[in-house]
């Protein structure tokens, strides 16, 4: 069973779409859940959904370790056209998974109690973001 699903982005930040998924595995039984972000700017994380500051701190760090290419130390960087914040999206998309799997039992995913599944959207700009879904059952 294949879907899709679409998150409107507001800018540099994580997006829980852990309840979307949920409700698409409703009575789908036992198996594995792949998800794919199919964006070259974007990411896809396994986090704490319970304190945002886990969220904020992570966009925090991700920042400073790469920031935008119009800041001295990333003159390096070629692929500018774009705007400055696009070649250090490509950076941390690059850094950090594009893919998750997940075990499914009794249509459930078999995350942590405070774990959720984010997209995160590393532009500035607003954007639509589509991840794929894949649902092998057993």
């Amino acid at each position: 069973m294949i879907t899709e699903f679409e998150q409107t982005t507001h800018g540099p930040g994580l997006y829980e779409i852990t309840p979307w998924v949920a409700d698409w595995l409703v009575g789908q039984g036992d198996g594995v859940l792949t998800l794919m972000v199919r964006h070259t700017s974007a990411s896809l994380l396994i986090q704490e959904n319970a304190d945002p500051d886990v969220q904020r701190d992570l966009l925090a760090f991700f920042s400073r370790a790469v920031p935008r290419s119009d800041h001295p130390s990333m003159a390096y960087l070629r692929h500018t056209l774009e705007g400055p914040d696009d070649m250090p999206a490509h950076i941390k998309a690059a850094m950090l998974p594009v893919t998750l799997s997940i075990p499914v039992q009794a249509s459930r995913m078999m995350l942590g109690t405070w774990q959720g599944i984010y997209l995160f959207e590393h532009r500035d700009a607003p954007h639509s973001r589509r991840v794929a879904a894949h649902f092998n059952a057993n």
